[in-house]
């Protein structure tokens, strides 16, 4: 890679989390968002700023939690633009994580890096360290030199193509983090690439973000099973434009030859012979007649490819780990990626400016934390369909009907999710009970 200045440099500086970068002009200051590369040399997406909040967090817990041994953490920042998601993970992470990083940025774009590499010069990790190299090329093969603990693999569109590579590259223990931009086909809004990419179908109904998360868990975990490793979702995010997940990916023959064990089909209005069949323990055939709106299957059951109600093959187990998502405080996100009011600000920020950039940083985990409780339930309820489905009035509040059934003793969350919704354990006859208990009387 040629070491000269990039073109268009110095741009405009910004800053994310606590981490200053710079950018091209072209990006379009007053609506932030990605940008053509017929526009820049350069890829910035502040929409994914989120996203890389959540990398910090994740990170600095795998590494405090004993995820990759005492020793040296090989991670690799894919397709990495301005390589701003591994100069947050070295400048935001604690002396004592960021030390043990030995990071390595990719991605085929040479003036790509060579920005990220300026910025880096220019403005160094606050804590004097910088275990950051560079390299120009595909992804695909770049991972395979070297064993990793931590990939992120964040792509314009599918990350189909880079998964398979960056399975085969890992660790005995490591966290593959994936974005996924196509959400158009993982929601199945697109039926074509989905099957294509995926070999799926997924209903477009309020859970189609739900069921997409869970086609790209089932997709790696099929993958990761060829190469006798098992995949363990620590959590799975539906932000805005982007699906986005988080696994642990372990070796284990054993584990390996027990993948179909979590894969299954979700299908809507289900039957009688449907709801005996359910993988769900908390369905039952209930008492008032009433149905419940969808259940998982197994994948051995036989179901009719042509069925609209049908989603899947994907994912059925648990999409996320309780005690990680747990780590996902207010407090822990800002004390890692929170900014502090500095007089002597190079961006000029007042308090309240200040203040705005903190309220992002929460807002990028709101829910997570309270999720957990309830991460491993199978009932996902969105509360508007539920309102459609029993034909009562309004929606009940998912606040309301989390601390109603953690009141008789169940499991409950409000959701990490773009529509209200809530996660439990509840009976389906007893979720309905409490609908209707909010509903005014006649």
């Amino acid at each position: 890679m040629n070491d000269y200045e990039p073109e268009g440099w110095p741009g405009v500086l910004l800053r994310e989390g606590k981490t200053l970068l710079r950018v091209p002009n072209t990006v379009n200051q007053e609506n932030l968002g990605p940008h053509s590369k017929k526009r820049s040399s350069v890829f910035y997406n502040p929409a994914m700023s989120g996203s890389r909040t959540r990398s910090v967090i994740l990170l600095n817990y795998a590494i405090n939690s004993g995820f990759f041994g005492e020793g040296v953490v090989y991670a690799l920042d894919g397709l990495a633009a301005t390589g701003l998601r591994a100069r947050r993970w070295m400048n935001e992470l604690p002396s004592s994580s960021a030390r043990r990083l030995q990071i390595e940025i990719v991605d085929s774009n040479p003036e790509s890096l060579l920005w990220a590499k300026k910025i880096n010069e220019e403005i160094p990790p606050k804590n004097g360290i910088d275990n950051l190299t560079y390299t120009v090329g595909d992804l695909r093969k770049v991972v395979l030199n070297s064993g990793r603990h931590w990939i992120d693999i964040d792509p314009f569109g599918s990350p189909v193509s880079f998964i398979d590579s960056a399975i085969q590259s890992m660790a005995r223990t490591g966290v593959l983090e994936i974005s996924a931009t196509d959400s158009a086909a993982l929601t199945g809004s697109s039926k074509s690439p989905l099957m294509r990419r995926y070999g799926a179908k997924v209903k477009t109904d309020g859970l189609a973000q739900d069921s997409g998360l869970r086609v790209l868990l089932a997709n790696v975990a099929r993958i990761a099973a060829k190469y006798d490793r098992k995949i363990e979702p620590l959590m799975s995010i539906w932000d805005s434009h982007h699906l986005r997940i988080s696994i642990k990916v372990i070796k284990s023959i054993e584990a390996a030859n027990k993948v179909e064990d979590n894969l299954g089909w979700r299908v809507f209005c289900p039957d009688n012979v449907e709801i005996g069949s359910s993988k769900s323990q908390e369905l039952n055939l209930p008492k008032n007649g009433i149905l419940p709106m969808n259940c998982f299957l197994p994948l051995d059951f036989p179901v009719n490819s042509n069925d609209k109600r049908i989603s899947g093959p994907l994912w059925t187990g648990p999409i996320g780990n309780r005690e990680v998502m747990s780590y996902f405080s207010p407090e822990e996100a800002l004390s890692l990626c929170g900014p502090e009011f500095d007089e002597n600000d190079p961006m000029n920020r007042n308090q309240k400016d200040i203040q705005h950039e903190r309220n992002i940083i929460e807002k990028s985990i709101k829910n997570i934390m309270n999720e957990s409780r309830a991460i491993d339930c199978n009932h996902h309820i969105i509360v508007d369909d539920l309102a459609s489905w029993l034909k009562i009035g309004s929606p009940p509040s998912p606040k309301k009907m989390v601390e109603m059934l953690e009141n008789l003793g169940y499991r409950a969350a409000v959701t990490h999710y773009g529509r209200p919704s809530f996660r439990t354990n509840a009976t389906w006859e007893l979720i309905v009970e409490c609908a209707m208990h909010f509903q005014p009387p006649i």
